[in-house]
Formats: C-alpha cells, sequence, structure tokens
C-alpha cells in the first residue's frame, strides 16, 4: 500500500484523533472526577467534549467506567480474570491481529513467555551498544554544532523508529513508509480503512522476512520470533505478525512520547535538569519521575467478566473498565503534590507501564532507549535551555500525549 495523497500527514491525523490541541492540560478534569469518585460512569473524552476517539472497545455510554484512583486502577489492572483484555479484539485488534495485547491467561502467559525470548538482558545490552547508541549519537550528530534544534523533531521523534527497525533487522531505505504504516495502524479511530489497509500491507512485508528468517536465522528479533519455543510450542506465522504490528506502535509512538515528555519537564525545571547533569545516580529516578508526571498513553481498557465492585462502585457483567493511568499516577493519596515534576520525590512504582499480568513486555527497552537519549543530550549539549523565542511550549493530548516542539538552544 503506497499512500498516493501527499497532503495526508498521518501523524498529524493521530496527534489529532489523541486530543492533541484540542487538550493541553488534562489532570485539572482528571482530579475532579476522581474526587467525585473513584471509578467514573461514562466515557472519559466526554468530559472534555471530544468524540470516543481512543476509548478503544465499542460499547453504549450507560456500561463505560473509568477508573481512576490509584488504588482503583490497580484493582483492575492486577485481577486479569474479572477484568478481560478481549474487548481490544474488536477494536485495534482489527489492525494488529490476534495479539498479546487481546488474550487472557493462560493464553497470554504462554504467548509473554515465547515473546520474552527477545527481550533478554544479553540482547539489551546488545542492542545499546551496537544499535541504540549509535543511531541516537547518530542524530546528535547533525545538529550538535549548530547550537539550536528542535529535540522532538530531530531527536526523540525519528530515534525510536530506527531502533526498533534496526532490531528487526529492515533496510534503512524502508523506514520512512514504514513508521508511516504504523501511525496509520493504530489510527484506527481516525480512519479505518487506512488502518487495515495498514495491516495488511505490514503483513505482506513481514511475510518475506520471516520466511527468510525461519530458513536462514540473523541477529534480529524477527529470527527470535521465528525460533522461540516452549514446551514444543513455537509462534506461528500470524501470532509473529501480529506481535510486529503491535511492536511498531507500542515501541515507536510510546518511546518517543515519554522522552519527549521527560525532557519538557526537565526543560521547564532547569535547576532539575542541571541537577541530573551533575549527578547521574538522578538519571533513572529522573525517568521514571517523567513516566509518573506525563505518561505517554493515558488509559487502558478491560472488559468485566462477571457483576464486581471497584472502590465501591458496583460494576455490571460485560461493562469495559477502562484505568486512567494519567488519573492514577496524579491521585494524591499515593503522590504528594502529583502535578509537580520533582526528580526528587520518594520513589513510588507508577503505572505508566501498566500493571499485573499486562505490564509492559517492553518496558526495560524503553527504559533503556530514554537513558541512553537522555545521557547523550547531557553529556553533548552543554548548557541546555528552552528557546526563549519559541511560544509556548507545552505538552498536548488526551489518550496520547507530547510536546509537539522542544526548541532549544546549547553551547
Amino acid at each position: 500500500m503506497e499512500d498516493r495523497d501527499e497532503t495526508y500527514d498521518p501523524f498529524e491525523a493521530l496527534d489529532r484523533a489523541a486530543g492533541a490541541g484540542a487538550v493541553r492540560d488534562p489532570y485539572p478534569t482528571f482530579a475532579t472526577l476522581r474526587g467525585e469518585c473513584p471509578v467514573h460512569h461514562g466515557r472519559l473524552s466526554a468530559a472534555f467534549g471530544l468524540p470516543e476517539a481512543f476509548e478503544a472497545v465499542i460499547v453504549p455510554t450507560d456500561r463505560h467506567f473509568v477508573a481512576m484512583s490509584h488504588e482503583a486502577a490497580v484493582q483492575v489492572l492486577r485481577d486479569g480474570e474479572t477484568f478481560s483484555s478481549r474487548g481490544y479484539a474488536g477494536s485495534i485488534g482489527l489492525v494488529l491481529g490476534h495479539s498479546i495485547l487481546e488474550m487472557d491467561d493462560p493464553e497470554h502467559a504462554r504467548y509473554r513467555e515465547l515473546i520474552q525470548q527477545a527481550f533478554t538482558l544479553q540482547a539489551m545490552e546488545r542492542w545499546e551498544a551496537r544499535l541504540v547508541r549509535p543511531i541516537v549519537h547518530g542524530l546528535v550528530d547533525r545538529f550538535v554544532n549548530r547550537g539550536r534544534a528542535d529535540l522532538v523533531r530531530e531527536l526523540t521523534f525519528p530515534f525510536p523508529i530506527h531502533v526498533i527497525a534496526g532490531m528487526l533487522g529492515l533496510p534503512e531505505a524502508d523506514l520512512p513508509r514504514f513508521h508511516r504504516w504504523a501511525v496509520e495502524l493504530i489510527n484506527i479511530a481516525g480512519d479505518i480503512q487506512r488502518g487495515l489497509a495498514a495491516s495488511q500491507t505490514l503483513r505482506d512485508y513481514f511475510a518475506g522476512v520471516l520466511a527468510a528468517r525461519r530458513r536462514d536465522p540473523q541477529e534480529d528479533m524477527i529470527s527470535v520470533l521465528a525460533h522461540a519455543e516452549l514446551d514444543g510450542q513455537r509462534l506461528t506465522d500470524e501470532e509473529i505478525f501480529a506481535f510486529l504490528r503491535l511492536l511498531l506502535p507500542a515501541g515507536a509512538e510510546t518511546t518517543y512520547r515519554s522522552s519527549s515528555n521527560l525532557f519538557c519537564g526537565l526543560l521547564t525545571h532547569p535547576d532539575q535538569l542541571e541537577a541530573v547533569r551533575a549527578d547521574r545516580s538522578l538519571v533513572r529516578r529522573a525517568i521514571d519521575e517523567g513516566l509518573r508526571w506525563e505518561p505517554p498513553l493515558t488509559g487502558i481498557a478491560r472488559i468485566a467478566t462477571r457483576d464486581v465492585e471497584v472502590a465501591g462502585v458496583e460494576i455490571p457483567k460485560g461493562a469495559v473498565v477502562s484505568v486512567c493511568l494519567g488519573a492514577a499516577n496524579h491521585d494524591p493519596a499515593r503522590y504528594p503534590a502529583p502535578e509537580t515534576f520533582d526528580i526528587r520525590r520518594e520513589q513510588r512504582p507508577h503505572l505508566a507501564f501498566a500493571y499485573g499480568p499486562h505490564t509492559c513486555v517492553g518496558m526495560h527497552l524503553a527504559r533503556m532507549e530514554t537513558r541512553v537519549v537522555l545521557e547523550a543530550v547531557l553529556d553533548r549539549l552543554p548548557n541546555l535551555r528552552l528557546d526563549p523565542e519559541a511560544p509556548d511550549v507545552h505538552i498536548t493530548g488526551l489518550s496520547f500525549r507530547a510536546p509537539r516542539r522542544l526548541p532549544v538552544l546549547f553551547g
């Protein structure tokens, strides 16, 4: 599938569908709703006057609930038997295929053990040295002598898709269309036909690569998945295609957004930026605080498999129960002064990577990538600061959040 419409920008289309430009700061509304009740009855988008967009499971409005408090969110996410992931089959599953996103145990546990073979510590160390560091520093090389840059467009936006393509062993020449298909894939709320077409195109593209890797394994993730085995079972072609379709947006979109949000937090709190530059033991704390303060994806959804009570609210069997990760990460019952970006706050686990059986399988990769890009910026861009002439730099969006640009000066 090659799109002949040169005026169509899938990245802009995804941002619009996710609330960018329409929702600047959702956290006051989250706080109001959480204060009224730890579980909100209705669609979250309605509270912002937005269409349904990325509320991923389509059901009647009166059967939709949103866990807003940290306690309610944890209750939902840790109980995969009561709160099923199968609802994704009728939405994002239409373009991903039958992926880990929509699986429940025991299928989920078996599949997860198989794909985790592609995320070993040895693999992480190899990718960091051979792939992530060269990509990040290669991008910094392009602007390091200029004294100014847009960190989003020139660094945080391009580097994760380069990493994913490198992990999969795909040729660099294919990267622009590969990235475009990945974004069209997840924007099914904005354009279902483009999403379905991108899904089929990616399947066809990966089919040739997978067949070659089954015959002749290489040092890439597709080869690992092609030959992963657990108790005599292997992944089928369709299971691998579904995971690869999921990996594209999960690995590229969320990492670009989380690293961009972290830089926004540090740049708007220059004392904390300089503290991290001076004391690299604060890097991990800064990354976790960025994820808590502004998770790249603010919500995920489940289906109630029985009548159940969450935080005192009765939820009927078959209802959608969304979990607002953003609201849970800003719950003052767990995080004092939750709206404040503070890398020195008492460390408590956050929910940016979800929780329970469906905790993000790629979270260690995401942390490693973010650490590498942050260290590269700290090492190579002295006196880094927001461009004082840049107007109104801020994070935007409801379901997916990130700054659209981060104009900086350095040197």
